[in-house]
């Protein structure tokens, strides 16, 4: 979860808009996460995936499987267990993945972020 959340304070520092993490562990075997966040344009998109791909590297997680970089509506980046969608506002609007897991966990990740490591 913390890696997830982290994600998202990266969305919002990147820009994203309305960024949630939903808890789908109770809902799919599939994965454990989504990160959901909305950009403004496709330079900012990929800027905000680029940047979460460096920092999610750098906490030592292997490349993840990117689609719709290059068509850039909706970006997503498959970390195994969690899974990023960046989206373009319409896009975001039509497949309302908010609704379509309605049944998964919001995560409050400024809470999670804002709690100090432990030592």
């Amino acid at each position: 979860m913390e890696d997830a959340c982290q994600i998202a304070r990266l969305c919002e520092e990147y820009r994203g808009k309305d960024t949630v993490v939903l808890d789908l562990t109770a809902v799919t075997p599939i994965m454990d996460f989504f990160v959901i966040t909305t950009g403004t344009s496709t330079r900012q998109m990929h800027a905000l995936c680029d940047e979460v791909r460096v920092q999610m590297k750098a906490r030592g997680n292997k490349p993840p499987a990117t689609e719709g970089y290059d068509q850039s509506s909706w970006i997503l980046q498959d970390w195994g267990d969690i899974v990023v969608h960046t989206f373009l506002p319409d896009a975001r609007d039509l497949y309302d993945l908010e609704g379509l897991w309605a049944d998964s966990r919001r995560i409050d990740w400024r809470e999670v972020v804002a709690i100090p490591p432990k030592a």
